[in-house]
């Protein structure tokens, strides 16, 4: 038997359907497959239209592709959702303790809970955002958790992206989309709204605004249209009404922000960025970077500006540092982890590594400092050649490694070129951090597209689908 007709089956158990799936189900016996396939043409069709593409890194050809949409939706229980986001929220919450730690007090280094060379020996703990002071003590403000389930009550997280994570255009799109195709499904279904994320998220950036100021202007800093990800910077920019902007927009004055305008320079007070912190500030990192704000840096530590999310925060997201994810929740919040990580082999670790060297056909093994899909073998689909490729590169750097056993992640219905057929996913949700930790009822959907296939990263021929939470 192949992994998925193995693993658990979302919409089914056995013959029977369960219960949150019950009217998809009477609704998926009734439409004709040809209507599934000219609605999801429709579908790609907006998409194009709306500029909703993206490029791969490494393409030399440049061209822009769509992330492949899929028409049937993946749906959630609200109780099921209930448990997964308390689980992502005290993750969050954890993790920002975290940061305010390391770059401040370093309680944590001091207990001996990890230890504390893997944290200030780690290439992204950043020097210069020790003592930076963050408002409400929050560092990442948005963050994608990405999660997979095994079972009716089992998720696992498999990493938490803290820098800049992207994608939440594409959650908004889908639904977008799908009431536009199918509102007779939607009439079926009590579905928990999420097209107020925009809403959501210009209320969260205001309420990290530096302290004594009424009415913070914000604005979103892009890398510019060559971005993979530009699409998203414009799309939030515009839903939140503020001013998408580049480096070359922005100054810095007597170690405040302002932005150019034909009235007169504009006072900045919150600053959305989707530029890794290489390239933010030329005075203090890349010095030939043309994509930051020379001086930002000085503006933060003046308190004159918030920069969301806040530099340095690839330590807490690190592969290497989420083995320690339990350990923050436990030290900081006193809880027991509501969501599990995957068991995890350090390469760095002899032991380890000799495990994970006699097992490596039955493992996924990933970069720590990887992303994307890339840098990373996944053991049953590898061929025997890129499995002894694989051994001598963790033999020459085994600190650059970590290794999972490869889960049987669930499936849900798809629509693909065979008719309807269970397909691989994995959750994004987005949470945002201010005062408080919220997050809209739904998330990024990725689906593996390819029969058996594990890996969901639109780089690599992943696609989405909508995510409904729907009452009972």
């Amino acid at each position: 038997m192949g992994i998925s007709e193995t693993a658990f089956n979302e919409m089914r158990e056995g013959t029977a359907v369960r219960p949150s799936y019950a009217a998809l189900d009477r609704w998926l016996a009734e439409v004709p497959a040809e209507r599934l396939a000219q609605r999801r043409d429709e579908a790609d069709r907006h998409f194009r239209r709306r500029g909703i593409t993206f490029a791969v890194y490494g393409d030399t050809s440049g061209a822009e592709r769509l992330i492949p949409f899929d028409v049937i939706p993946r749906i959630l229980a609200r109780g099921e959702w209930n448990r997964l986001s308390a689980g992502c929220i005290q993750r969050v919450r954890a993790l920002n303790m975290f940061l305010e730690d390391v770059y401040g007090k370093q309680e944590i280094l001091r207990a001996g809970k990890i230890p504390a060379q893997e944290i200030l020996g780690n290439p992204l703990f950043l020097k210069e955002a020790v003592g930076l002071a963050c408002q409400h003590g929050v560092h990442s403000h948005i963050a994608g958790i990405d999660v997979v389930r095994t079972s009716p009550d089992q998720w696992f997280v498999l990493e938490d992206n803290l820098r800049t994570p992207s994608g939440v255009s594409y959650m908004i799109e889908n639904r977008t989309a799908m009431q536009r195709l199918f509102p007779e499904l939607f009439r079926r279904h009590r579905v928990a709204p999420v097209l107020h994320y925009p809403d959501l998220l210009l209320e969260t950036l205001r309420s990290v605004a530096p302290a004594g100021v009424d009415q913070p202007n914000v604005v979103v800093l892009t890398p510019g249209a060559l971005n993979s990800a530009y699409f998203e910077h414009g799309f939030l920019a515009a839903r939140m009404g503020a001013k998408l902007v580049e480096g070359q927009d922005l100054y810095v004055e007597d170690d405040r922000v302002f932005m150019k305008d034909t009235t007169g320079p504009i006072p900045v007070h919150v600053i959305y960025r989707r530029i890794d912190d290489d390239f933010l500030d030329p005075e203090v990192f890349v010095p030939e970077s043309v994509l930051g704000v020379k001086g930002l840096l000085r503006a933060m530590r003046a308190g004159n500006v918030t920069v969301t999310n806040a530099i340095g925060n690839g330590v807490a997201d690190d592969k290497a540092t989420y083995f320690h994810v339990p350990a923050m929740i436990r030290f900081y919040l006193g809880e027991e982890p509501i969501l599990s990580n995957v068991p995890t082999w350090r390469c760095r670790d002899k032991p380890d590594l000799a495990y994970v060297l006699e097992h490596l056909g039955d493992l996924v093994v990933k970069e720590v400092h990887g992303s994307g899909g890339y840098g990373m073998l996944v053991g049953p689909a590898s061929t025997r050649e890129q499995i002894e490729t694989f051994r001598d590169k963790l033999r020459d750097k085994p600190e650059g490694y970590i290794a999972q056993p490869t889960l049987a992640l669930s499936t849900c219905p798809t629509f693909v070129e065979q008719g309807i057929a269970p397909r691989h996913v994995d959750l994004r949700p987005y949470l945002l951090s201010g005062k408080t930790v919220e997050l809209v009822p739904g998330a990024l959907t990725r689906v593996a597209l390819k029969q058996g296939s594990l890996v969901v990263n639109s780089s690599q021929g992943g696609g989405t689908k909508d995510t409904w939470v729907v009452e009972s």
